[in-house]
């Protein structure tokens, strides 16, 4: 029995395009989810994923409601397929909660799910922490299955970058495998930003609306961006640490651009949250301080 569910009436589609991002892994700052919440809104549900079968609910609980001392509703983790009209393109909107279990299932279901309904190529969305200061545009890293497939961006990074899978890319590799072009979008987001990073779901939505030659709408992502920007301003004027941090990100920055932007290594990147999260709690590098 397949994991998902079509409705029963879906709308005709023209080549359409899947857009898919998973909250959890590869969303830092949930900027990949919440790019594909805003480009999903409103949208007809095609497809409902089998949450049962997909989730562990004692690692992802469903939110419970108590009014007045009742118990009165249950909000369960979820995963649709939905579509939208964007400009001239069909986009079919694949988001939700990263599932817990399943994934080998997960990705043939999807593979035939995409045939089904004649989609034409397949893009993800996520979001990895970064050694990148919020005083610098966000960075974006894309992948692609072929050459050919990317229009501006540059294919990276070079090398090779082995690091733990999240479920979206053990569904897209399925996909690109039995012939629909892949690309992905990353963007990078700095390591002391909190839950929320509009800058980066914009870029995002920006790369998104560029790669399929649409214009997407936006709506108030710009201005709470601008609401983030300055209380991250605010927050590094209060505290010299995280100044001297940024700082030291800037100068990457740089580096990185003479060196024909160069990708942060892994050892730069662990050793500047090291950096950073030492100095949150105290500690210097020979224990803690005081």
């Amino acid at each position: 029995m397949a994991l998902y569910d079509l409705e029963p009436a879906g709308p005709a589609l023209d080549a359409p395009v899947v857009v898919a991002a998973f909250d959890g892994w590869v969303d830092a700052a949930g900027a990949a989810s919440a790019a594909v919440e805003r480009l999903g809104e409103g949208g007809t549900v095609v497809a409902r994923f089998d949450g049962d079968r997909l989730f562990d609910y004692r690692s992802r609980r469903p939110v419970l409601d108590v009014v007045d001392g009742v118990l009165s509703e249950l909000s369960w983790p979820e995963l649709t397929l939905r579509h939208v009209r964007t400009g001239a393109r069909d986009v079919l909107v694949l988001a939700g909660a990263e599932p817990d279990l399943h994934w080998r299932e997960l990705a043939g279901d999807v593979v035939d799910l995409v045939a089904r309904l004649g989609v034409s190529q397949w893009v993800s969305l996520g979001a990895v922490p970064a050694a990148v200061a919020h005083t610098r545009p966000v960075p974006v890293m894309a992948t692609a299955s072929r050459e050919g497939l990317l229009h501006e961006e540059t294919r990276g990074p070079a090398g090779l970058l082995r690091v733990p899978s999240a479920a979206l890319s053990a569904v897209e590799i399925a996909v690109s495998r039995a012939g629909t072009p892949a690309v992905g979008f990353f963007a990078q987001v700095p390591p002391y930003v909190g839950q929320a990073y509009a800058a980066a779901s914009l870029r995002l939505l920006e790369h998104l609306g560029r790669h399929l030659e649409v214009e997407l709408e936006l709506g108030d992502l710009v201005a709470t961006a601008r609401v983030e920007r300055r209380a991250l301003d605010a927050a590094v004027a209060r505290d010299a640490d995280m100044g001297e941090m940024i700082a030291r990100l800037e100068a990457l920055a740089e580096e990185s651009s003479a060196t024909e932007m160069r990708l942060p290594t892994g050892d730069e990147l662990a050793s500047e949250i090291q950096r950073y999260l030492r100095d949150q709690s105290g500690e210097g590098p020979d224990g803690p301080r005081g």
